[in-house]
């Protein structure tokens, strides 16, 4: 087994789902099979508008041929690896690429940074872990869970940050912080932005499809919402349509109050940039497994 780059684009012709499965031609097997069992990070090329560079780490379970597409493979990814990084990393961190393995015998950038799938090493990957794990992004999602199982420090070395990263309170803690920033410490429904003394935002990160459900922790399954909001949303009392307008229950017993809480455009308000908004597929989940319609 061995570490993995592979790339995205958000353009791409591939059918890839970051957080289920990455599609690849035959030229790449090998590449793959190697992987399999093992943790990748996921890239955006410097091409891309508005790259993140690295920004996801996942574990392939297993590569199998691609049943839709002639001549193509899939690494599908194991249920709950995928994570995306509170802090995505840059190609390049002080003029020097962060995957060094990229580099050819004089120093220089060679081809194999162009490749889709590629090996990288224990080293690299750690470096990758460290710039986009930072220790202060794996607080619990609220306080009280803190009271037991908030997670201690992060040590040492890829093998014990893996480890850690399978605890629900690590994972909970980078969601929180992917969601909240992407929203800009506002509830997605209320409009409200509000801050303690001490910085924190009262807002906080719901998944739109349930973790039990089998919802990923993505960015594109998070909505931003604060505390009250929260409640009804994961209890089906409020829910999005697909044009953003919030659905409130006929099923409450006071739809009036609820609605007197939702902000003027009677919309979500969501990031700009599409690809930081719920995803449709997990809107409709929540409208269908959810929502008490």
């Amino acid at each position: 087994m061995a570490f993995g780059v592979f790339l995205v684009r958000p353009d791409s012709a591939y059918d890839d789902h970051p957080a289920a499965r990455y599609q690849f031609p035959a030229m790449y097997l090998s590449r793959a099979r190697a992987t399999e069992g093992d943790w990748i990070v996921y890239l955006e090329p410097g091409k891309v508008d508005g790259t993140r560079g690295y920004f996801a780490l996942a574990r392939v379970e297993r590569i199998l041929p691609d049943p839709a597409g002639p001549g193509m493979w899939q690494a599908l990814i194991a249920p709950g690896s995928y994570i995306e990084f509170p802090t995505p990393v840059p190609f390049r961190v002080d003029g020097q690429p962060v995957e060094r393995g990229v580099l050819n015998d004089q120093g220089r950038i060679s081809g194999r940074a162009q490749a889709a799938m590629r090996p990288i090493s224990a080293q690299d990957f750690a470096r990758i872990l460290d710039l986009g794990l930072p220790d202060a992004t794996v607080l619990p999602r609220d306080p009280a869970s803190q009271m037991d199982d908030a997670p201690a420090p992060f040590q040492h070395g890829p093998a014990a940050r893996l480890r850690q990263l399978a605890t629900r309170a690590v994972r909970d803690g980078m969601f929180r912080s992917l969601v909240v920033d992407a929203y800009d410490r506002r509830c997605a429904i209320t409009g409200l932005r509000l801050i303690n003394g001490g910085g924190r935002a009262e807002v906080e990160a719901a998944h739109v499809m349930a973790v039990a459900a089998g919802g990923p922790d993505t960015l594109t399954n998070g909505i931003a919402l604060s505390g009250t909001v929260h409640w009804m949303f994961d209890r089906g009392l409020v829910s999005l349509a697909d044009d953003l307008t919030v659905l409130v229950s006929r099923q409450s017993n006071d739809p009036g109050a609820i609605r007197a809480m939702v902000n003027p455009s009677g919309r979500a308000l969501l990031p700009r940039q599409p690809r930081l908004r719920p995803h449709p597929q997990f809107l409709a989940w929540h409208r269908d497994h959810a929502f008490k319609g």
